[in-house]
């Protein structure tokens, strides 16, 4: 009885035992397969079979149970086919697992990471759509900021920058010689003409001269009858400064050797320029060769018309620049650079690198142009044309002169540079730029605008002196200048 119930007490542990195995072989073999689907179990590696955990089970059952081994000889058979039967349960189970695993897990599974797919796919769009327009922008405000700038630059334009010569470190004062030019101004028209015949004037002309038949030409006849030898350059204004600083220097060592004299020089507007870059870059050559240099509303520290015109980083510079090279080099067959070095920043630049001989004397002549409304409506008398052959002989030949309103279009630029500035100037040059460093500045009683020793009037107030006249007085100041007791006087004041 003993025996038999042992028995029953070993089978039934049996039975557990295998039973147990086979639970968790199922529940191991099918959480694998879930992990191999979802990537996290390669291919390659698998868990452990049922017939390891068998043979596992079986040898511990056996080693445990070795006393009873004579006991379950009986019951071989059924076990084996208790075996058997498990194992095909087990490969039912397989297959069911597999069918489910494949079927509906995967199923399941692929239904939960489509909306996560989704909301990847939204979140990236969103994302790059926030990239894109942070990067539209960052690219209208910088744009903005450009438009913006270019607006402050071109309504700011020269306002820092007229005058610059006298705020400038290391250049030496001026002197006012008004007085004594409204003196000798008035003896000239009273007849006393005192202008030495020691010398030879050179006239030197500005921009667009040779687009002016009579630029100097009045001046130039009135000191020939005076028994003066009076020149006009020849050079090309529209040429840029150093160019012309060449031709110059060419010009003065030729009429020095040929006259034996020296040269006294009268340049007007960019001409002035073109004379003082001349002395300056070849000082050593002309130092005793000229007499001195006077400036006639010469743009010397610049001018702000050029630089507004001209400076880039304002509102169509390009376009500006585009419309000016158009007009001075395809028009008047001309180089930008004769505007270009009339800016503040060529200026600058110029005269940092070149200074003027201390040692030839100097004078500033500048005036104020008049912007009445009177003025605007002025037509001006600027050159002659011949009338083409007619059949009258009368006719034939006569000359016409030419009307332009010069005048009218020098005063709205003196007003402009005035409203916007502040500035007194010519209508080209404001008074504190036409102020060469070291010189004696000349101010006129008068009204003058920048063009009024190029054009003639229609209608001359004889009461008035006319360009022949100031400049007699102007380089007979410049002669005085010269002369050794006025330099000693000029030193002493200096000291």
């Amino acid at each position: 009885m003993e025996d038999t119930f042992s028995r029953f007490l070993t089978l039934t542990s049996f039975i557990t035992h295998r039973f147990i195995h086979f639970i968790e072989d199922i529940l191991l073999r099918d959480l694998c397969r879930c992990l191999e689907d979802w990537g996290i179990i390669s291919c390659g590696q698998h868990p452990p079979s049922c017939s390891d955990h068998n043979s596992v089970s079986v040898s511990c059952s056996s080693s445990t149970h070795c006393n009873f081994s004579a006991s379950l000889g009986i019951h071989e058979r059924r076990a084996s086919d208790l075996e058997y039967q498990s194992l095909v349960n087990s490969k039912r189970l397989q297959i069911v697992h597999r069918r489910y695993n494949y079927g509906g897990v995967n199923f399941i599974l692929k239904g939960l990471m489509l909306p996560i797919s989704c909301l990847r796919f939204a979140c990236r769009l969103a994302l790059a759509s926030c990239r894109c327009y942070f990067g539209y922008l960052r690219c209208a405000q910088a744009e903005v900021q450009s438009i913006v700038s270019r607006v402050c630059k071109t309504l700011h334009g020269s306002s820092d920058e007229i005058g610059w010569l006298q705020c400038a470190p290391g250049m030496a004062p001026v002197e006012d010689g008004s007085a004594r030019f409204q003196e000798l101004l008035q003896s000239i028209r009273n007849g006393k003409h005192i202008l030495p015949d020691s010398f030879v004037y050179l006239l030197i002309p500005g921009l667009f001269s040779n687009h002016g038949p009579l630029y100097f030409v009045s001046i130039k006849r009135f000191f020939s009858k005076m028994g003066l030898a009076c020149h006009i350059a020849k050079i090309h204004s529209e040429a840029s400064v150093e160019r012309n600083a060449w031709e110059l220097k060419q010009y003065i060592e030729e009429l020095y050797w040929g006259s034996g004299k020296r040269i006294m020089l009268l340049g007007h507007s960019k001409g002035g320029v073109d004379a003082a870059a001349a002395l300056s870059i070849y000082s050593h050559e002309l130092k005793d060769k000229v007499g001195g240099l006077a400036l006639v509303q010469s743009p010397y520290g610049g001018t702000p018309v050029a630089s507004d015109i001209l400076r880039e980083g304002q509102v169509a510079d390009k376009e500006t620049r585009k419309i000016m090279e158009f007009l001075i080099c395809k028009l008047i067959k001309g180089d930008i650079r004769s505007l270009e070095d009339l800016t503040y920043e060529k200026r600058k630049e110029f005269i940092g690198k070149h200074k003027l001989p201390d040692d030839i004397p100097l004078i500033s002549f500048h005036s104020e142009a008049n912007i009445a409304p009177g003025v605007i409506a002025t037509m001006s008398h600027i050159a002659h044309t011949e009338l083409p052959c007619a059949e009258n002989a009368v006719l034939a030949g006569r000359k016409v002169p030419v009307m332009v309103p010069v005048s009218a279009t020098m005063a709205l630029c003196a007003f402009h540079l005035r409203l916007r500035y502040g500035e007194k100037s010519d209508g080209l040059v404001t008074c504190r730029d036409a102020e060469v460093p070291g010189s004696v500045v000349v101010k006129p009683d008068r009204k003058l605008d920048h063009a009024w020793m190029v054009y003639s009037s229609w209608k001359r107030d004889p009461n008035e002196p006319d360009a022949c006249e100031m400049c007699e007085a102007l380089l007979t100041m410049l002669v005085e200048l010269g002369t050794p007791s006025q330099k000693a006087k000029q030193s002493t004041n200096s000291v």
